[in-house]
């Protein structure tokens, strides 16, 4: 396993290497394992949405309700971007739930209304990772809360048939440190799916949008 020094140095290096462009570059890291074989343990595939301790600058995430009535009303109070009536949703074509999903980091959807919305969105939406979260309308009011997480998540999913994942830390602006925190809750999440990275961890790799990676080895490993 990594330790924190070693993640500090390398993003140190990385912001060093890359000269300040006309915007605010992304950080991004990957993160590559070993020991795991997608297709014959499906199951084994990382996909999870991740609070990082400090939300990138350089581009919120924007959060679309689909809800009726007094859900739909608290969450524009809470500041979702969009709140959509299902009927809205059933009724678009298929090239329009396509901008829908790639406009929208995530989404939340009035529980009892999910399953009128399934049979529409489930073919565009499931391959990308963006099904809504259901949220009962019981509890609409933890919307404020959840849209506020939310916005300081991403979502950290596993290519197709490689367990590699490439996720947004940050942005180029951020202190290191916070940088840091924000790479320790990925490994932490890393740690809660599969316990101890020991066997698993191969390399890290972290890069602005436009520099150079710098890659981060387990320790005792030189190659």
């Amino acid at each position: 396993m990594t330790d924190e020094s070693q993640l500090e140095a390398a993003l140190k290096k990385i912001i060093k290497k890359s000269p300040e462009r006309r915007f605010n570059e992304s950080v991004d890291m990957t993160v590559v394992l070993k020991g795991i074989d997608l297709k014959r343990d499906p199951k084994s595939r990382f996909s999870e949405i991740i609070e990082l301790a400090h939300p990138p600058r350089n581009k919120a995430s924007k959060i679309a309700v689909i809800g009726t009535g007094d859900f739909a009303l608290k969450a524009k109070e809470a500041g979702a971007d969009a709140v959509f009536d299902p009927s809205e949703i059933i009724g678009k074509k298929k090239k329009d739930l396509k901008k829908l999903v790639n406009e929208y980091n995530f989404f939340i959807a009035q529980a009892d209304v999910l399953p009128k919305i399934v049979p529409t969105i489930g073919p565009i939406f499931g391959p990308r990772n963006k099904m809504p979260i259901p949220l009962p309308v019981t509890r609409s009011e933890d919307l404020p809360n959840l849209i506020e997480r939310l916005r300081r998540s991403v979502v950290a999913r596993m290519m197709k048939d490689q367990p590699v994942f490439h996720v947004k830390i940050g942005s180029r602006d951020m202190d290191v440190k916070e940088l840091l925190e924000n790479a320790e809750r990925v490994i932490d999440a890393l740690k809660r799916k599969y316990g101890s990275l020991d066997r698993y961890l191969k390399t890290i790799y972290f890069k602005t949008t436009m520099g150079p990676a710098e890659k981060v080895l387990p320790e005792g490993v030189t190659r």
